[in-house]
Formats: C-alpha cells, sequence, structure tokens
C-alpha cells in the first residue's frame, strides 16, 4: 500500500484515523524501511583515539607484574608510516634513561631483516628461486659460528665452515648465519669489509637510515639505533622499500616439534611456539598465540616488528648479553624472545586500546 492509496481510502476519515493507517504501511515521518536495533543492543566501537592507544602501551611498557617488568631497562616505540606516534624508556629505578630512542647498540639478528629487504630492493621485487631458498634459511649452509670485525665478506664466509655445505639439511630449516653470508658472498658483496657493506645496503635501502657493521656478517653484524631502525620500518609501511609486498611471502615452517617430518632443523624460539619464517624476518602466527605480525628479534634484545595489517611498527631496544651461549656470535640465541614477549603485549595494548 502507498501513500496515495492510504489517503484515498480514508479520506473523511479523521487525523488519528489517517496517521495509524499511514503509520501501517510504513509511511510517515521519513526512515522509511529502517529497522531500529533492538533496546539493549551496544553500539557500534568506534575508532580508538591515538591517546587512549597509547596510554594503554605505556602502562604495558610499564608494567610490573607483566612480561615487560623482566626486562627492564628499555626503550619503546611505536609508530606509523608517518611518523613515530608514542615512546617511552622504561628504568630499573631513578635517574637518567638507560636506552633511548638515539641509543646505538648491536641489534643482532634484527639485521636479517634489513638484508632481506637489501636484497627484495636490489632485485627489484623479483627474486629467483635460489634467493628465496637462501632467505628462508633452507641452503643447507648450516655451519655458520662467527665473523671477526676486521674480515671482508668473503673472508668471514672462509673462515672455520662457515661456507662448509651440509647435505643433511639442504631443503630444511635451519636458523643461522651461514646462509646469508653464503647469498651476500655469492651475489657481489664478498670484498667488502664492514664500512663497504653498511654502504652497498644503504645505497639500496637509503641513506637515511643510519647503521654500521660490527663484523660483516650480514645475518647479525649490525650496530644501529632504534631511531634509525624506525625509518627502516616506516618506508616498508609506506611502500617506499619493495618488502611491503615481500612481507610474509614464501614462508616456511620452523618449528621441529610441529613441522612436517624433515621440513625443519632448528629454531631459537621455543618449542611451544610455531612461526614461520619469510624473506629475513618472522611471521608470528602460531595457531593458539600469534597475531600474524611481521619480526626480527635479535639476541641482545633487540625486536622491531610490523603488525598483520601493515598500519604500525614497534621496537623494543635493549642490549643485553646474557643468556647468549656464545657471546661472539650475535646469531646465537639469548634475549630476543624475552624482548619479543614484552614487544607482543605492547602491540596488543596498542591495537586494542586496553593495557596488557
Amino acid at each position: 500500500m502507498n501513500r496515495a492509496s492510504v489517503l484515498h481510502a480514508l479520506m473523511g476519515s479523521s487525523g488519528a484515523a489517517v496517521t495509524l493507517a499511514l503509520a501501517a504501511c510504513g509511511g510517515g515521518g521519513g526512515g522509511d524501511g529502517v529497522n531500529p536495533a533492538p533496546p539493549g543492543t551496544p553500539p557500534t566501537p568506534g575508532p580508538i583515539a591515538l591517546a587512549q592507544r597509547s596510554a594503554a602501551a605505556t602502562a604495558t611498557a610499564q608494567g610490573s607484574g607483566n612480561a615487560c617488568a623482566p626486562i627492564r631497562p628499555f626503550h619503546w616505540q611505536v609508530g606509523d608510516k608517518s611518523g613515530g606516534l608514542a615512546s617511552g624508556s622504561v628504568q630499573t629505578g631513578g635517574g637518567a634513561p638507560v636506552y633511548t630512542g638515539a641509543s646505538v647498540m648491536s641489534i643482532a639478528s634484527a639485521s636479517k631483516w634489513l638484508y632481506g629487504a637489501y636484497v627484495v630492493q636490489q632485485r627489484q621485487g623479483q627474486l629467483s628461486d635460489d634467493d628465496v631458498k637462501f632467505l628462508t634459511f633452507r641452503s643447507g649452509y648450516t655451519n655458520f659460528s662467527r665473523c671477526l670485525p676486521t674480515q671482508t665478506v668473503d673472508g668471514c664466509e672462509a673462515y672455520q665452515q662457515n661456507g662448509v655445505h651440509s647435505d643433511a639439511t639442504d631443503g630444511r630449516f635451519s636458523y643461522g648465519g651461514g646462509h646469508m653470508e653464503k647469498h651476500a658472498s655469492l651475489n657481489g658483496l664478498g670484498p667488502l669489509d664492514n664500512g663497504g657493506l653498511a654502504a652497498a645496503v644503504r645505497a639500496q635501502l637509503g641513506n637515511d637510515i643510519a647503521l654500521t657493521y660490527s663484523q660483516p656478517q650480514l645475518a647479525g653484524g649490525v650496530v644501529s639505533s632504534a631511531d634509525a631502525y624506525a625509518v627502516f620500518l616506516r618506508k616498508i609501511l609506506s611502500g617506499g622499500l619493495m618488502m611491503n609486498a615481500a612481507l610474509g611471502t614464501h614462508a616456511v615452517c620452523t618449528n621441529p616439534a610441529t613441522c612436517p617430518a624433515g621440513e625443519a632443523v632448528n629454531t631459537p624460539i621455543p618449542a611451544s611456539e610455531s612461526y614461520h619464517y619469510s624473506i629475513g624476518h618472522w611471521v608470528e602466527d602460531d595457531p593458539v598465540n600469534g597475531d600474524g605480525a611481521f619480526s626480527s628479534a635479535g639476541a641482545f634484545g633487540f625486536y622491531p616488528w610490523i603488525d598483520a595489517g601493515k598500519s604500525w611498527y614497534g621496537i623494543v631496544a635493549r642490549m643485553d648479553n646474557s643468556g647468549n651461549n656464545d657471546p661472539g656470535n650475535p646469531d646465537s640465541a639469548g634475549q630476543g624472545f624475552a624482548s619479543a614477549r614484552c614487544g607482543q603485549l605492547i602491540r596488543k595494548a596498542w591495537i586494542t586500546g586496553v593495557a596488557q
């Protein structure tokens, strides 16, 4: 029934009857066809204000009963492609901050993400099968120990057993520095020392990213700061680096306890967690505890991340060599996972606006 029919049918009726008839046919007052929400329905959540995100992340970082408490002192920060949005320096006591965004430190395995991005950029996003095999740690070069500070890349690759291939691990994930060292040696970086290596990497990633090498180890030799590494992460988020499209690609199974038989040899992640490994970075996609973030934790506690939606980046920065079973090898397991546990809470607090 339309409005004209109603008026015609009720001609001569009282105004109240007309009103009732119109209401019965959906007329009157506008909003035809709109069904109001049932009583008691909660309102649709609005966007979370930056102030709320910042407060939640700050409270989490300063928490005394969560995973951030045991790793003090440390610096943390969160931002997006345009810049930093929140940060803080958490101390063990009073006094000046031990770590700030400008604190320069060895970032250990956070170097891996930089080298992965370097290769992606140099290849203009078109990785070969060999590139993927080396950068997802399935090349079979699994006898790496360490580099010496005065060596070149080739010198390190030839040092001790670093360049020795293992048929038994070929094609299987095995976390270690030998894959990237051999890849660099095979792809034009062999003659370079620390200074030359840093210049070559910056030439692809941008000279606005401040970094040096303490040893010519692609997988663990970078010295940088949280502020400098944040420039790198922002360039990924903005699409200024082709690593944006490469995040999470070619990911392989890493946990020997949960992977199909024979796919993985060793991982620094605890056996209770099952992550994948992509081009020089982790995919934190454990079925129970993972949120799909991309990261590259270092043995001394430097933990950078980008969230699964590629909207936010974050860093937990500190340098702690305790727990590293080989202090001379920044590729060894150490404090990285402890920092990751804290960083994961900060990330969740930031995304949800609720302190963890």
